[in-house]
């Protein structure tokens, strides 16, 4: 039962919406059928698959509201499923921030591009490659290989009907030589299980490993960096570019809670931030990263330039807060675009005197929301360049560094890669600040 066509998830979400005795009532439909392997010391160590659909319901009397959820579908489960969450909601304070439910809506419709299903055949093979790839060099690999299809339904009261099916496949494996003094990282996703090449990947982080033995230390300070689409992209639960992107909220900015509060009080959407190269949009119809169609309140997405020529275009702003301030309310995008151009990795190395390329940043923690600045560490493979080519691996560092300033030192902007459901380009900027040295790999 975990991925329901659109017939039968409106089929189901009709009986409980006639359940209902609320003023409002919106029900939403969540289901998946995933699948993951992972793989540590050259050796699978889980493997799995899960096939989940949940229901929740909110109920709204006035401004008062109450949400239940529930995973077994017969009637009488359902019944009492509608009835917690009224009861709930008649028990709730009013909510100073209320705003009616949607009614119907007109969504666009993302492309697909899955061709192939990711079976346990298929992790498997994957996995194997991986490890048999980093065995024969004498390194080895720890990897997670997760994914699967997912569908969402909603409907409720006032007319709105929304439903969407999405596939994604997410895979990372870092390696590491035998004696632990060299390591490497490599991620990819892809809707498309087919486009993935695990083992491609694994060769590039065992590149990486090899080539990490033996760091130098380097004394801290300002260098010229090319950050690859992991250093920018990828850093646990908070990134260089994620943190910038997810900052752009009207209402903090308006608060005066982020870098986008103007002095004397309102937000500086309109201003020139950045470098005019800077270029940032989202589009759920883009065919290599295709977008959600709706939030979870069912608002419609659609294509929206955040960032064009460095001028920061468009803030996200809630339902409530688009009210308040007497603006449309914006969907959050699933996914953001950075455009950028033609040069790889290697071509950025290739035209670069002096300078550190930079695999991965980890640990990332934000010390000043007001300057967005942002500390953190590299790891899984830095080296040095010199002269156009890489001349050896040096001890990770500690750097200090905000997006803006970051995005306001741009050098040069390659070839746009998919990661983290978002396309971004690996940048090359200049005085990127490292203020210590750290000695783990």
């Amino acid at each position: 039962m975990a991925i329901l066509s659109k017939d039968e998830a409106q089929t189901l979400l009709k009986k409980v919406l006639a359940y209902s005795t609320a003023d409002e009532c919106a029900v939403s439909l969540n289901g998946r059928t995933m699948g993951n392997i992972r793989y540590a010391r050259n050796s699978v160590s889980t493997a799995g698959a899960a096939d989940t659909v949940s229901l929740a319901v909110e109920s709204r009397f006035g401004k008062r509201s109450g949400i239940a959820t529930c995973n077994e579908f017969d009637d009488a489960a359902l019944k009492r499923c509608v009835q917690r969450a009224e009861e709930i909601a008649k028990l709730a304070p009013e909510s100073p921030e209320y705003v009616p439910m949607l009614g119907p809506q007109t969504f666009l419709s993302p492309p697909s591009a899955a061709t192939t299903q990711l079976t346990a055949a298929t992790r498997a093979q994957a996995a194997a490659d991986s490890m048999a790839l980093c065995a024969a060099k004498n390194l080895t690999a720890a990897g997670f290989l997760d994914g699967g299809t997912r569908f969402q339904a909603l409907r409720n009261s006032k007319g709105l009907e929304a439903y969407q099916q999405s596939t994604n496949t997410d895979f990372s494996v870092t390696v590491r030589t035998a004696d632990g003094r060299g390591s490497g990282y490599a991620i990819a996703d892809v809707t498309d299980p087919a486009k993935l090449n695990a083992k491609a990947l694994t060769q590039r982080a065992a590149d990486k490993a090899l080539g990490s033995v033996n760091a130098k230390a380097i004394e801290p300070g300002k260098y010229t960096v090319i950050l690859e689409p992991a250093a920018l992209m990828d850093g646990g639960d908070l990134s260089l570019l994620g943190g910038l992107m997810y900052g752009l909220d009207a209402r903090s900015a308006d608060e005066g809670r982020s870098f986008m509060t103007k002095k004397g009080g309102g937000n500086r959407k309109g201003e020139k931030l950045f470098d005019e190269r800077i270029n940032i949009y989202s589009d759920p119809m883009n065919a290599e990263v295709p977008g959600s169609a709706f939030d979870g309140e069912g608002l419609p997405t659609k294509r929206l330039s955040w960032i064009e020529k460095g001028v920061v275009k468009q803030l996200y702003y809630s339902r409530f807060w688009a009210e308040k301030n007497k603006v449309a309310a914006t969907a959050f995008p699933s996914g953001f675009i950075m455009a950028g151009g033609t040069q790889s990795t290697a071509d950025l190395i290739k035209g670069t005197a002096k300078g550190i390329l930079v695999t991965r940043l980890w640990y990332i923690r934000e010390v000043d929301p007001q300057t967005l600045l942002y500390t953190g560490l590299t790891r899984d493979g830095t080296f040095y360049i010199e002269n156009g080519k890489i001349k050896f691996p040096i001890k990770n560092l500690r750097f200090n560094e905000s997006p803006i300033i970051m995005l306001n030192n741009i050098e040069a902007i390659g070839r746009p890669q998919r990661l983290a459901g978002c396309l971004i380009p690996p940048l090359k900027i200049r005085d990127f600040t490292f203020t210590s040295l750290s000695d783990a790999v």
